[in-house]
């Protein structure tokens, strides 16, 4: 069973929503971050990306930041531009992304089933970026964007959550992006227990997006409780912050890779290699494959597409198999020479979101030799990797539409 927990979040008065919610910390950088700020103190970045607010940052180690985060929450909630819940409550949150919509439960799940694997993973965390997040969590002494989760979808779930959504929402808003965003609450007694008696019976949870943020909670959970020798195990740190989604209702998309050079190949000895394990087409006006095995090539100008052969398809290891493992083991790998996609500074990893344009862009203009488009791995795929104890290769999986921040705030103390 999957336990969920309604809890007292601090969350933003309805006036001004549309003003604190922000982009994800980790889908912008600086640079980005000030310039969406601009004009606006009350954006939830100089929360969850306050070093935008840091003249000068000294690495990840920087306590000023969490610091800066830290004042920024308070001064948040000092101007009653975010509010605390007076009692524990679950909402759900609604976005909407062209014909796109995805509905899920804004809740807390224990940190002791994402310890013992209940909670599943398909991806290894940076140290570096662990590091970041867990220093802001407990500086902070907030949970201050939610780890995105699925599960195997339920119909009683979806027919509480559809009884719900039919009511008028708290919020509704649409962002800069023009995603749509809206959110209700569950206060009532019964709906809280339906709630939880409907996930009681869901067997596994499974990390979609923030694997850093939710190995950084946990690091923050033992720290604390390794502070308190009267820690109960009941404490807010035990707990965290996730929306949780069905899968039929969220989508991954294409996460597409760039090479700054072709090994010292020529482009017709380059050519030569990959057709030794892909069949190549000299014309492919769509730039993004439509099934599983087909890869668009976009190299000096044109657009190509390549067909993975037969020979090296894998048809009984769920991570071998994966459109993004075919392509690193026959082509990035033995003739682009990309050994490990997570430290060669030769490949770049381009969201689906940005589209083929950004790909274009990146050979026509921006000193790269080659771009591919990749075919999205399923769910079910990405599943098959967690339920298997295993690892997907880095930058499998982009999930549109992000969480917007500065929605839901945990706190811990």
């Amino acid at each position: 069973m999957s336990g969920v927990f309604p809890f007292r979040a601090l969350r933003p008065a309805a006036s001004f929503v549309h003003r604190v919610a922000a982009p994800p910390y980790d889908v912008v950088n600086v640079a980005e971050a000030q310039d969406l700020v601009r004009g606006n103190p009350l954006s939830f970045l100089h929360v969850e990306k306050a070093e935008i607010d840091v003249p000068t940052v000294n690495g990840v180690e920087d306590r000023r930041v969490y610091e800066r985060a830290k004042e920024n929450l308070a001064a948040l909630m000092r101007q009653g531009i975010l509010v605390a819940e007076k009692t524990d409550v679950f909402h759900l949150y609604r976005q909407r992304m062209g014909k796109h919509v995805q509905t899920g439960l804004v809740a807390c799940v224990a940190l002791a089933e994402y310890e013992t694997g209940r909670i599943k993973r398909h991806e290894f965390t940076r140290e570096d970026k662990e590091c970041e997040r867990t220093l802001h969590i407990d500086t902070v002494g907030a949970q201050t964007g939610p780890v995105f989760l699925t599960y195997r979808g339920r119909e009683e779930i979806d027919r509480l959550v559809e009884r719900v959504v039919a009511r008028t929402p708290e919020y509704d808003f649409e962002a800069d992006d023009g995603v749509e965003h809206a959110v209700w609450t569950l206060r009532e007694p019964t709906e809280i227990r339906e709630i939880r008696e409907g996930f009681a019976s869901v067997e596994t949870l499974y990390i979609a997006d923030g694997h850093h943020r939710a190995a950084a909670a946990a690091a923050v959970s033992r720290l604390r409780s390794a502070q308190n020798p009267a820690d109960r195990g009941d404490e807010q740190h035990h707990f965290l912050l996730a929306v949780l989604f069905p899968h039929d209702q969220i989508r991954i998309m294409d996460y597409n890779r760039a090479v700054r050079d072709l090994n010292g190949l020529s482009e017709a000895e380059f050519l030569d290699r990959i057709g030794e394990r892909f069949e190549i087409s000299d014309r492919f006006p769509e730039k993004s494959p439509r099934r599983p095995h087909e890869f668009g090539m976009y190299l000096n100008g044109n657009w190509r597409l390549l067909t993975a052969r037969t020979g090296i398809l894998v048809e009984d290891d769920p991570v071998a198999g994966l459109d993004v493992s075919l392509l690193q083991e026959n082509l990035l790998r033995p003739v682009l020479g990309i050994r490990d996609q997570r430290t060669d500074t030769r490949i770049e990893f381009i969201g689906g979101i940005r589209g083929m344009s950004e790909l274009e862009r990146l050979v026509d203009r921006a000193g790269f030799a080659v771009a591919f488009s990749l075919y999205p791995p399923t769910v079910g795929e990405m599943m098959a990797v967690a339920d298997a104890g295993r690892i997907m290769p880095p930058k499998s999986t982009w999930f549109e539409p992000k969480l917007r921040s500065g929605l839901f705030v945990h706190l811990l103390e």
